[in-house]
Parts: structure tokens; sequence; C-alpha cells
């Protein structure tokens, strides 16, 4: 019998933050969910920014290659989706949530359906049935928390829901409420997690109902800043309780200058700048004081708990359809979160384990080991493939993700290695990073400096390995491995069917 594939993720989402990780954080939903399958403890995003990594996510490949390199950049329709894959296979495909395939604003060569105005055109998205990168069945949003642009699927459902009134909860100029400061006004009952969770569950009992097989992916929203949400959850963590991460003294004398400029008060970060003017997140200053962050940091974890609350809802639904014992599961998030780590706040070009690090489960009755972890390396790329491998279906030569199938059945790992881009422009910021089971290696294009880290005797990262005399030899076999890994991601779409 094939199996269903349901992807549940969150955004920007610190792999620490998971009650088996940290019991701070209270996620009992997905503590069940892990209880009941595999944690992949040394998972990693692609790429630690929105768009470059869901893209990956559908195509089973690098952002190098599919296009979509950084945010503001678009995922043009007609590269090879996953969704293709399993329609072609007999299945239903659904997105519910934040897509961000596509940038905020368009223009004539790259007009995206994610900007404004259609962003907010609701007639249109009522009417909209398309197809929209492999997924039949959508349901869309753009907005995290209360920002301006609020619109698609959700905003139709407010409206459906009763709430007339739904724009005095979001900002100006869509909406009309003012400074919102950790506590959310809006009702929980018409939050986007309640939406996501609800029109997740329509989907899923749609399918059984009409004994499809299918690939539903369920995309929350949260916990990405800015930092807010709805009481109870806003007040469920007292700051005074909470155990703020820090900077090492002396830490960043070893890194490259933007590392440094981030503990500056008024850092001028324009030599970064790209020619249009566009900078790259998190070049600012990071500096906060305490009693912010830990009124930040207690508000991300309210996020976290209210997510998994609705999460929850969805594992309960797919008990009681009777689809558990078929589908595969898995929780990830797209790239993870500073909220403090090295005087680090939210992201950037910051490739430490807190950036490019993710939680990520695996569930599968019967398949899966249950209330297993794993240190098996393990890409956001490889989750296209992966998924087609338990669907029984073929792997197209264009994906340069690899299957982690055997993995899930608790065999072997199938990586030595993974790789991490970020790439804004040439002139501003281009990186990518080359990790191993004990060391991380980052490389700036057209720059001489850069980061050796040995995470085995230094987990935290505070002691960087690049211009250490003694650590030569180390760094000169991790460039050629570095070099063997990229050469190692070329896609062979074409096979060689003749010596000439």
């Amino acid at each position: 019998m094939k199996k269903n594939i349901l992807l549940i993720t969150s955004d920007q989402h610190h792999f620490s933050c998971m009650g088996y990780n940290n019991p701070a954080v209270k996620t009992p939903n997905l503590d069940r969910l892990a209880k009941r399958g595999m944690i992949f403890d040394r998972a990693y995003c692609p790429n630690p920014t929105c768009t470059p990594t869901r893209a990956s996510i559908i195509t089973g490949t690098y952002p190098s290659q599919h296009g979509a390199y950084s945010l503001g950049t678009k995922l043009c329709e007609d590269v090879h989706v996953v969704g293709d894959d399993f329609t072609a296979a007999g299945y239903r495909t659904g997105l519910v949530g934040k897509a961000h395939f596509q940038p905020l604003r368009g223009n004539d060569e790259f007009p995206s359906l994610e900007a404004y105005p259609i962003l907010q055109d609701l007639d249109f998205w009522r009417r909209f049935k398309d197809r929209f990168y492999g997924f039949e069945d959508v349901d869309l949003a753009r907005n995290h928390t209360d920002e301006a642009h609020v619109g698609q699927h959700y905003a139709l459902w407010m409206e459906e829901k009763g709430l007339a009134n739904w724009r005095d909860y979001f900002s100006k100029p869509t909406g009309n409420a003012g400074s919102q400061k950790h506590v959310w006004a809006i009702p929980e009952a018409y939050h986007y997690d309640a939406w996501i969770s609800e029109r997740t569950n329509a989907r899923l009992a749609e399918y059984k109902q009409r004994g499809e097989n299918f690939f539903l992916w369920s995309s929350y929203f949260d916990p990405h800043p800015s930092y807010l949400v709805p009481e109870p959850w806003a007040g469920m963590y007292d700051p005074e309780k909470i155990e703020i991460p820090h900077v090492t003294e002396g830490e960043h004398e070893k890194n490259p200058p933007h590392f440094q400029m981030t503990q500056q008060e008024k850092p001028d970060f324009s030599v970064y700048q790209e020619k249009d003017g566009n900078g790259c997140h998190g070049f600012g200053s990071h500096l906060k004081k305490q009693q912010t962050l830990a009124r930040d940091i207690a508000v991300y974890y309210g996020m976290i708990s209210m997510m998994d609350h609705y999460i929850g809802k969805t594992l309960d639904k797919l008990d009681e359809l009777g689809l558990t014992e078929d589908t595969l599961v898995v929780f990830t998030t797209d790239h993870g979160h500073f909220f403090g780590q090295h005087g680090l706040c939210a992201k950037g070009a910051f490739h430490y384990e807190d950036m490019i690090k993710i939680p990520f489960i695996a569930s599968l009755p019967g398949v899966i080991p249950q209330g297993v972890r794993t240190d098996a390396l393990l890409s956001l790329v490889d989750i296209a493939p992966t998924f087609l491998d338990v669907a029984g279906t073929d792997i197209p030569r264009v994906m340069t993700g690899r299957s982690q199938k055997t993995v899930f059945e608790g065999g072997e790992a199938v990586r030595d290695h993974v790789m991490v881009e970020n790439h804004h422009q040439p002139t501003t910021i281009h990186l990518k990073t080359y990790v191993n089971a004990r060391y991380k290696l980052t490389v700036y294009y057209n720059h001489p400096y850069g980061e050796l880290f040995d995470l085995e005797r230094d987990p935290g990262e505070v002691n960087n390995l690049w211009d250490d005399p003694q650590s030569r030899d180390l760094k000169s076999e991790l460039l050629l491995k570095y070099a063997h890994a990229e050469l190692g991601k070329e896609p062979m779409w074409m096979p060689r069917i003749a010596g000439a």
C-alpha cells in the first residue's frame, strides 16, 4: 500500500526550542511525534533564509541550482518540482500556509503572485484554482504576525468566520492596528495557526473520503519574528526565568568583519549594500537590552507552544481518520534563529549551528523505529527525493539531494557532509559552508577570511581556527573536501547514452 506524506514546518525555529531538547519549552505534541518516530540531531538547511530553502524543499536541488538563491528572488514556474512527480504517481498534492516561493515585489520580467497588489486582491484568490508549484490544492498567506501584507486565503477565511473587522488586528497601511508588541490582540480563534490547522485537517478528511493518497505540506509562519502572540500564550513564560544566551568576550576578534560590526551601536554596513540599495538580513547592530531580549525569548517560546497546540490537532486528526499507520509525518523548519547566541538576534549571514542546524522529526509506524535519535547528517535538499523514495516513486535525475529512506528505516548514514549556501551578490556577501561529522568550514567568495570550527572540542563555536597556524594542515584538508563536495553537487540529469 502506498504511503501518504505529511510535511509540517515552522519558520525560523531554533533547534534547541523543542521539549525533547529543552524542557523549558513546552511542545507536548511534537514530543509525542518524536516518541513514535526518529529525531535527527544533525539536520541542516541548505540556506539560512526562507525562499531559497523552501524552494530546495520542493525541488530537491540547491539554491545555486534552482535559481531562487536569495530573499527577493523568485522560483521560476518552469523549474521541476516534486509535486509534479507525486501527481504523476497518482497522489493528490496540497499546500496550506506559507509558500514564499516568490518575492513581495515583482516586475514585468518576473511577476509575482505573492506581491502587491495581487496579494490582497481577495476576489482573485477567491477564484484561484490553478496549480501552484506542483500543488493542486492551495490555501496561501504571506504575513508573519500582524504584518501589513496579510491577504490571500487567510483573509478570506477570517471573513468567512465572521471577522469582518480583521484589518483592525494588522499593521498599516493594510490594517488599522497601532503598534502591537508581544501581546497580539487578535482572538486566538482567528489566528493563522487555527486557520492552518483547520484547513490541513479539512484536506486530510477530503483525501480520506475520496480514498486518495496525498502529499500535503502544512506550513506554519511562527515563531518567525516579530515577537507577537495572543494570550494566554504571550504570558505563558516568565521573562525573569528565561536563560539568556550571550556573546563570549573576544570571540568575534578572529571572525570576518561583519561579525564584529554587529556588536557596535551604529555599525556602517554600506560596503555590503548591493548596487540597487538592497542589503543583507542581519547587517546592523544586534545589541539589545537584556530585559528586552528576555521578553522576546519568552514570547518566542509562547509562539512555539501555541503552534505545537495546533499541530497536535492535526496529529489527532490523523488518528481519528485512521491515517497514522500509513502516513509519513515529517516536522522541521526552514532555518534557525538567534536569540542572543554569539551576541546575535534573528538571522543573517552567520553560519553558526544556531542558524543552519534545525529540528527534524520523522515518523512512520512500522517503518521508522520509535523513540530513536540519530546523528546521521541530513539536509533539507534531501526531502523531495526521500519522500519520493518512501512513496515508491522514481527519483528524477535533476534532483541532487539524497534519499534518506534507509536512514529512516534505521540503516547507516547516507551523507558524510552537508553544504549550506548564502548568496546575495559577489560584492556584498557570498559564502558557502561545508559541515562534516566533526568540522565546519566556511569560505567567502573573493575574501581571504573564513571560518573553521572544531564542533567536537568547541561545540559553542567561539574559537575560529581559520588563521590558527597549528590548524593549517586541517584547513587545507577541509578545503579539498569542500571542493569535492561542490563537485558532487552537480546535477547529472542527462544520462550518457553513447560513447561519442
